[in-house]
């Protein structure tokens, strides 16, 4: 039986690196990544280093992908500081010529191209956007909702796609709006876990407890989505013929609230829980940099000495917003993921599993310290 080709976008971003390994452990599959940054090396994936930006390279990659059949597209520009980028048109505009630099070439050389995987996210409902915000959406989210017209990126790649497939392609799409994602690949725009992880790691090598630098005294409930669980999403859509032409929400498929949910954070730490100390992470952090690198440098982490290069500057900024409570706490923004499930994607996580088995992922590739023996025998 010959087997499918799957082309990952992103290779070394949140969402990508967790497509990679899925797909890799799947038989039956031939994986290739492409990105700018090396990921981590994945047994049985191949990596091509390829600048999306660059219509050149894409075109010169041709003859690498002549015999995909699936495609990934989890790549991703943001600009610096990240919420500003939301809203500019240069980024809407970056991001809609990187998929059109791949795209090209690829359903030219690609001919027996079968399906492609579209990765977006919540914003598509303008929750981020001044002219409809969080007042301007019905709760729950629902993919069935009419299109909130604002600029966003997510409707100029979507249009650019169908209409690709209105000039008589043979392949499906499927569009994904995962919510927060929370996942073990460091040094990337939007990932709060090794943020927060970074941030455990040097007060307990302080001797501090674990601190909840959020805003306290609104709660709010909260979803997450597991990087691995929409890598599964991925491989679901890649072969069935429910998920074509769908769009689906994806959440772990429980709530949460981070006063809640800290305190198992502490634990898997090796922590006790302190006190709300509210502060900007995106400020704190990159002033603990001697030592973070001294923490580096002392249990011998594979970690980068440069705090930035590992939790990421526009992660920092992520990670205070989804940190911060809010006044309007009587409105949570909650996803359906009804649809998702109709269509025959029923798989679910705990999300203080999550947060635990995440956080044990960063400390076995050895960048963040464990905790020490003689907190975990006394539990």
């Amino acid at each position: 039986m010959a087997k499918n080709t799957v082309l990952i976008a992103g290779a070394s971003g949140l969402v990508g690196l967790a497509a990679m390994r899925h797909f890799a452990s799947l038989a039956d599959w031939d994986v290739i990544g492409i990105s700018r940054r090396s990921p981590p090396n994945i047994p049985g994936a191949r990596f091509i280093s390829l600048d999306l930006m660059d219509a050149e390279a894409c075109r010169a990659a041709t003859s690498e992908f002549g015999g995909v059949t699936h495609l990934v597209y989890a790549a991703l520009f943001e600009k610096p500081g990240l919420f500003g980028g939301w809203l500019d048109a240069d980024a809407i505009t970056m991001n809609a010529t990187m998929l059109q630099n791949l795209f090209e070439p690829l359903s030219v050389a690609a001919t027996g191209l079968r399906h492609v995987s579209l990765l977006h996210g919540t914003k598509a409902y303008g929750l981020h956007h001044p002219s409809i915000g969080p007042r301007g959406v019905k709760i729950p989210l629902r993919e069935r909702a009419p299109r909130a017209v604002h600029p966003n990126f997510y409707f100029v790649q979507e249009d650019y796609l169908r209409a690709k497939q209105s000039e008589g392609a043979r392949w499906a799409m499927t569009v994904f709006r995962p919510t927060v994602i929370y996942g073990d690949a460091w040094g990337n725009n939007m990932n709060p876990l090794p943020v927060i992880a970074a941030y455990g790691a040097l007060l307990r090598d302080a001797g501090e407890p674990l601190h909840f630098p959020g805003r306290s005294g609104h709660p709010v409930v909260r979803e997450a989505v597991d990087a691995g669980l929409v890598a599964e999403a991925l491989a679901w859509a890649a072969e069935s013929a429910s998920a074509s032409g769908g769009t689906f929400n994806l959440t772990n498929g429980d709530v949460f609230m981070w006063e809640n949910i800290w305190p198992a954070i502490a634990d898997e730490l090796g922590m006790e829980v302190g006190e709300p100390r509210p502060e900007s992470l995106a400020t704190h952090l990159p002033q603990m940099q001697d030592a973070w690198a001294a923490l580096v440098a002392r249990h011998g982490l594979a970690a980068p000495p440069e705090i930035l290069d590992f939790v990421g500057a526009n992660s920092l900024v992520y990670t205070d917003m989804v940190l911060a409570g809010s006044p309007a706490a009587s409105n949570p923004i909650l996803n359906s993921t009804i649809a998702a499930r109709q269509a025959g994607f029923e798989r679910c996580l705990d999300t203080e599993d999550m947060f635990r088995d995440r956080i044990r992922s960063l400390v076995r590739e050895g960048v963040i310290p464990p905790a020490s023996a003689d907190r975990r025998a006394s539990r």
